[in-house]
């Protein structure tokens, strides 16, 4: 045991390289893809709003907004039938969404006492607030304009000028190794093509589920009570402060769910205020960004320069958010009285807010979905 805190950070190491892996595998399996089947799955992201559910629903299923990006980055820089930028934007869009669901399902916990809930239930929907906010804001505007692809773009090409560039870099060349007796393995098993690709999706796709979350885990073990602490210690400072919190606890634990289901007790005990917190959730949103970089620099090929766009267009759709709806005293209070109406309308029923939370997060992307595929 006392040698224990010792291989955390070893086995920190070992789960972002295996993350690494599983966005390799991920889109080497994508490329084993039939070319009907790919081009099915891109006609229906073609429409933009039937992209943003996509993002959304997997990420609620997933409850981590950091498996479905990651994989999204892995699609885009796929070597053959990459997933097309275009439909890729709503879809990260819709995971930036999507994430928000941990925090008001933790908010439910308080519904038996209606003064705990009438605290945490706005600091946990202020989140969902924004970012649908932030989605109704910039959704428009891409499609009208594509300014995020185009800024994403020309930082792609600033810094570094991948674009059409096969860099077989120490990681490229380790994620390679790791990858071959899972290619032997598929193999092996498989004559065909379509088997093999779906083999090598599922295994991707476990392997970045995996990884993730026991990332997650040894971080949280690292940190330990560190995230309460720090958390407490912005209270009553400046909103550069609390935003630079959020963005450093994100990134320590890689998850923006665990940064903002910490503030949702601490409201609820009175400690942190609506207004306090809100700060704090917008760095969550820029910190949990880092891993769809991390996970742009395990592809590499013709299309990486594709994955790393992606992975920035999420950078710059938070960031425009904050700068959106920040800064502005009046825009910045919208979604902080949005959050304390809807609470005044949750507390009227605790049943019909439970059934609220499910539909909205997952019953009615899934009927759209339903709708948008029968009518097709």
């Amino acid at each position: 045991m006392r040698f224990r805190p010792l291989l955390r950070p070893v086995a920190a190491l070992i789960f972002l390289f295996l993350f690494l892996l599983g966005v390799k595998g991920l889109s080497a399996g994508f490329r084993l893809l039939g070319d009907d089947l790919v081009q099915g799955f891109f006609v229906a992201t073609e429409n933009p709003f039937i992209g943003l559910i996509v993002g959304l629903l997997t990420t609620t299923l997933f409850q981590s907004s950091s498996v479905t990006t990651a994989m999204i980055v892995a699609l885009v820089a796929a070597p053959e039938n990459p997933l097309p930028l275009l439909n890729a934007v709503p879809m990260i869009m819709g995971a930036n969404i999507g994430t928000t669901v941990t925090a008001t399902i933790v908010s439910l916990a308080h519904l038996g006492r209606q003064d705990e809930f009438q605290r945490a239930f706005p600091i946990a929907i202020c989140h969902d607030i924004f970012n649908y906010l932030t989605v109704l804001i910039l959704l428009p505007l891409e499609m009208a304009f594509g300014t995020l692809r185009r800024t994403a773009a020309w930082l792609a090409g600033f810094l570094g000028g991948i674009r059409g560039v096969d860099y077989d870099g120490p990681l490229d060349t380790a994620l390679s190794i790791g990858l071959s007796p899972i290619l032997t393995v598929a193999e092996f098993f498989f004559s065909t093509e379509a088997p093999r690709a779906l083999f090598l999706t599922i295994v991707g796709g476990l392997l970045i589920f995996f990884a993730l979350f026991s990332l997650v885990k040894v971080l949280r073990a690292l940190v330990n009570t560190r995230v309460e602490s720090a958390v407490n210690g912005v209270l009553g400072r400046s909103a550069v402060v609390s935003i630079l919190v959020g963005v450093l606890v994100t990134v320590m634990v890689q998850s923006s769910s665990i940064t903002t289901s910490v503030l949702v007790p601490l409201g609820a005990a009175g400690l942190l205020r609506l207004e306090q917190a809100f700060p704090v959730t917008i760095g969550a949103n820029l910190g949990t960004t880092v891993t769809a970089l991390l996970a742009a620099m395990a592809v590499s090929g013709q299309n990486a320069a594709a994955g790393l766009q992606i992975a920035l267009v999420h950078l710059l759709f938070n960031f425009s958010g904050l700068f959106l709806i920040y800064p502005v005293r009046s825009i910045r209070k919208l979604p902080l009285d949005a959050a304390r109406v809807v609470t005044r309308v949750a507390v009227r029923s605790r049943k019909l807010t439970v059934l609220w939370v499910f539909i909205l997060f997952y019953g009615l992307p899934g009927l759209c979905i339903a709708i948008f595929q029968w009518f097709r």
